[in-house]
């Protein structure tokens, strides 16, 4: 990779690009983090059960990352500004609509769709910052200032979820309507309009695009199932996720123009960084969740006093627009990654003793290097996953990358669920901090397997560059390696 130069200037119009691409992503994070906190408001509301509350969350990381690959290929056949700006409009008018539910499964339904429109509108977004900004110290420096946004995004939001909240939990999905309508402006305003691309003989992998899509909501189903539904059901869920995920490969590999080109796995730096990204999510989202219901349902905490002790991860908006580049100008990507995964694995494993009172002082160190270990793993794993693609992959890379997140976060949100649920066997306080801490097992395991998948990045020249392996491997298939 090529070595990141802090000091890499970026004209006007691609400032102003990138504030309309970072909107979104902030969109996105405060959209997330304002739900997290409402979640324990909104069960209590809608007298939702913890597997149901759960689905809150995972029905949009699925429909997310159950789309996103679909949605990436949609950007390279249809335009990457019109599906950012078309799918922007769908996300602003069912998140307006997940206010107005009155049953579980409306609210379900309506974040279902509010994560189909991200999965077709944040790869669309990535890919204009990867095809708009040359690869190297300006492609590098839009990447990180763009994942120190979503960190931003999320930190506000987590104040932001609480104080809404106080107010009523409907107002955390109006409030993004506005924020998604001045972004919706400025994109209209900012981002410029690009031919057509040529779609001749090309089409859309539908098939491929459904099958992955109930591969993933299966799998995730099935271990969702694992605690209340018997062995029996949850392996037949899961059997059937994976009966899917075949079908899948076998239409990709017969397909003459398929959803996932498999020859891309081939590029052992962007398989590590998606297997990371995966494992990394389902840690960082499963632990939240826990700690969210551990403080406010056994604690009694408010959603703002969960908000406030939260936002310490938050400490991730600062340092990786700050932080993170000097560090990976100086040790390299894959340095920086792997121990950003073993600070995670760290901040999960001193939370395993939870205790039923504990004080803030004692949740704080794992809290701050959370956010310290988010800062140093997101954006580099974004660099990674995206290097070294050709342009007309880069809406395939992204999608990649983003599915990867997305179906981490709804399988570590399914996992610490079955878990847990699994490991309380009564409503009194002492079981549920059983469940709890039983729970938070899968966060540490999946960051520590996590560290241990990065670290054959080690490997790799200084400054992340591909080892000659890997440069073979992508003189095969006519992928260009960065210098």
């Amino acid at each position: 990779m090529t070595a990141l130069s802090t000091s890499s200037g970026l004209s006007a119009r691609k400032w102003g690009i990138l504030l309309v691409l970072c909107g979104a992503i902030f969109l996105e994070g405060i959209d997330v983090a304002m739900l997290n906190v409402a979640l324990p408001s909104i069960r209590a509301d809608l007298g939702l059960s913890t597997g149901e509350l759960q689905w809150v969350m995972s029905a949009y990381v699925l429909g997310y990352g159950g789309f996103m690959l679909l949605g990436g290929r949609a950007a390279d056949l249809f335009g990457r500004r019109q599906m950012f700006v078309f799918w922007l409009t769908v996300f602003l008018l069912f998140s307006g609509l997940g206010g107005f539910a009155t049953e579980g499964w409306m609210l379900i339904v309506a974040r279902f769709t509010t994560g189909v429109a991200a999965a077709f509108m944040t790869p669309a977004g990535l890919s204009i910052i990867t095809t708009g900004f040359a690869e190297g110290p300006e492609r590098n420096k839009a990447l990180l200032i763009y994942s120190g946004t979503a960190a931003g995004g999320f930190t506000i939001g987590l104040v932001a979820g609480g104080l809404l909240t106080a107010i009523g939990w409907r107002w955390v999905f109006f409030a993004p309507v506005v924020l998604s309508f001045v972004i919706l402006v400025a994109a209209l305003t900012f981002v410029p309009k690009s031919a057509r691309p040529d779609r001749s003989g090309k089409h859309v992998d539908a098939a491929g695009a459904l099958t992955v899509t109930a591969a993933l909501v299966l799998i995730v189903l099935g271990v969702e199932r694992a605690a209340h539904a018997g062995i029996t059901a949850s392996a037949g869920t899961l059997l059937a996720g994976l009966a899917f995920f075949v079908a899948f490969l076998v239409i990709e590999r017969r397909s003459a123009e398929p959803l996932v080109r498999m020859g891309i796995f081939r590029n052992g730096s962007l398989v590590r960084a998606n297997l990371s990204a995966m494992l990394f999510a389902a840690g960082f989202f499963g632990f939240q969740f826990l700690v969210v219901l551990y403080l406010q349902e056994l604690r009694d905490w408010s959603t703002l006093q969960t908000s406030f002790a939260m936002l310490v991860i938050g400490v991730d908006a600062v340092l990786s627009p700050t932080l993170t580049p000097r560090l990976v100008d100086r040790f390299g990507t894959a340095k920086v990654i792997f121990v950003g995964l073993l600070l995670a694995a760290l901040s999960y494993g001193l939370f395993l003793p939870l205790g039923a009172d504990w004080s803030y002082a004692a949740m704080f160190p794992s809290l701050i290097i959370l956010g310290l270990a988010f800062s140093l793993a997101y954006g580099p794993l974004t660099i990674v996953a995206t290097e070294g693609i050709a342009e007309e992959e880069q809406g395939l890379a992204g999608g990649l990358l983003y599915t990867a997140f997305q179906f981490g976060a709804a399988l570590g949100l399914s996992a610490v669920t079955a878990v847990s649920v699994a490991a309380t066997h009564a409503e009194t306080p002492g079981a549920l901090l059983d469940g709890y801490r039983a729970g938070l097992l899968v966060p540490f395991v999946a960051a520590v397997v996590a560290a241990a998948i990065s670290a054959f990045g080690l490997r790799t020249r200084r400054g992340g560059e591909p080892s000659a392996g890997v440069e073979a491997a992508a003189e095969r298939i006519n992928v260009p390696v960065s210098r």
